[in-house]
């Protein structure tokens, strides 16, 4: 079976490439539309000039930038608030914001209580 090639909104990937920034915007909710009618933020501006001139290992605090469809195929470091996590763009994240795929907690591993975590534990000696 032949892979089914991605559509957005009925358009193509090539057909968002050549789209301007407005054109884009008209295709997203409206949340992510007013972000991107306002004006882009200081670092998101230099995310888009780094990713625009080819640089690589691009490394980003602007966490509510929205994934603009430039930004397919390449991978981006998201500032998680501790270390940068590595993003790969792919086509069904266009119009979500980068902080989405970059978590900044992690899951909960609970282990065995330590000695002085519980009640009956305070009795025991440590040797």
């Amino acid at each position: 079976m032949a892979k089914k090639e991605f559509t957005f909104k009925g358009k193509t990937v090539e057909q968002l490439r050549k789209m301007d920034l407005a054109e884009f915007s008209r295709l997203i909710a409206a949340n992510e539309r007013r972000h991107i009618k306002r004006g882009f933020t200081v670092l998101e501006k230099k995310l888009l000039h780094d990713l625009r001139s080819g640089k690589n290992n691009i490394e980003t605090h602007a966490r509510d930038m929205i994934i603009l469809p430039e930004m397919i195929g390449l991978t981006i470091k998201v500032y998680t608030g501790k270390e940068f996590f590595q993003v790969f763009m792919n086509e069904e994240m266009l119009g979500h914001r980068l902080g989405e795929f970059a978590l900044t907690r992690k899951p909960v591993k609970h282990g065995a209580a330590g000695i002085g975590a519980t009640k009956s534990s305070s009795s025991q000696s440590v040797h």
